[in-house]
């Protein structure tokens, strides 16, 4: 039998998600990197320390944060981003972490909900908050920095401060190492590495400036070749020839996406780049690759051996 709050709880929600059904327009997920947020950690409603003895978690690196902590039987349920370490798939999904819907987020009765920053849409948040269930948004910078800091935050969220500490410093020494021989790479013998998200129907989606692909490929020791461009943009022909990359990134994913180095290469513009004559091709797994998670500093050791041929003892 259900107690008085716990009725007064869920009456709570089936009204925010009567409100949302009325009320919300459809919201595509924005690329754009740098969206606000619609919480942040000072204005999250908790007060005091939230109960999170059943959490779910939106983001695959804030997932991959709570595993590393060892605090994965909190866990009720994760985004779809959300598929390392393997254990996690076996959690219920609650959609795409910038179309999350409601219903499926209160489906697994969750005490607390903690989310890397750009979660949405604002309307589904904001049916959560009418929930009154605690809510946290991690900030996301793409840098050593923003990966610590995440640990951090995820610690303090769950109240055990003292084991992200210890798991921050650990994570943010092998990433100094990391990136210490990746910067000792001089620039005149840096490659242009050129991220690209698709090639739907031909079109060459790329990452620009202030987004994890960038990122990752600056803290490898490369240089984005669309470096001057912001968010990830579809690219004309005369802009892929121009940006001369001499690799191409792309991520394991199947369908459309899955194009192989003579179908890629085949494409008008980039026939014309220095990365086809070598059909340079490389296919890093996605989250690992722009997660910017513990596992980052293998992610770094990985790609700029694939980049370079240097071998590395890249760990996963």
């Amino acid at each position: 039998m259900m107690n008085g709050f716990a009725i007064r709880r869920l009456r709570r929600w089936e009204m925010a998600l009567a409100a949302f059904a009325l009320s919300a327009p459809f919201v595509l997920p924005s690329f754009a990197p740098g969206a606000p947020p619609f919480l942040r950690p000072a204005m999250a409603e908790v007060l005091e320390q939230p109960d999170t003895s059943r959490v779910v978690s939106v983001g695959g690196a804030i997932t991959e944060i709570i595993y590393a902590l060892g605090e994965e039987n909190r866990l009720v349920g994760r985004d779809s981003t959300s598929i390392y370490p393997e254990a996690a798939t076996k959690l219920p999904d609650v959609g795409y972490m910038r179309q999350l819907a409601p219903e499926g987020v209160l489906a697994v009765n969750p005490t607390a909900i903690v989310a890397v920053e750009g979660s949405g849409p604002p309307e589904a948040l904001a049916v959560l908050k009418e929930a009154n269930i605690p809510f946290t948004s991690v900030p996301e910078t793409y840098d050593k920095d923003g990966i610590v800091n995440k640990i951090r935050a995820v610690g303090a969220f769950l109240g055990v401060k003292e084991k992200a500490e210890t798991l921050a410093q650990s994570v943010e020494k092998d990433l100094a190492a990391a990136m210490a021989d990746s910067a000792a790479r001089p620039q005149g013998e840096r490659k242009r590495v050129l991220f690209i998200l698709s090639t739907q129907g031909g079109r060459v989606l790329a990452s620009g400036t202030g987004t994890a692909a960038a990122g990752i490929i600056e803290l490898a020791g490369g240089v984005n070749a669309v470096g001057t461009l912001p968010g990830y943009k579809a690219l004309t022909e005369e802009a892929i020839i121009e940006a001369k990359p001499d690799v191409v990134l792309m991520m394991n994913r199947g369908g459309s996406h899955a194009a192989g180095p003579d179908e890629l290469f085949a494409l008008p513009a980039l026939s014309l780049t220095p990365a086809a004559k070598n059909k340079a091709l490389i296919r890093m797994d996605g989250l690992h690759l722009l997660g910017f998670g513990p596992r980052t500093a293998g992610a770094i050791r990985e790609l700029n051996a694939a980049i370079y041929g240097k071998k590395t003892n890249a760990s996963q």
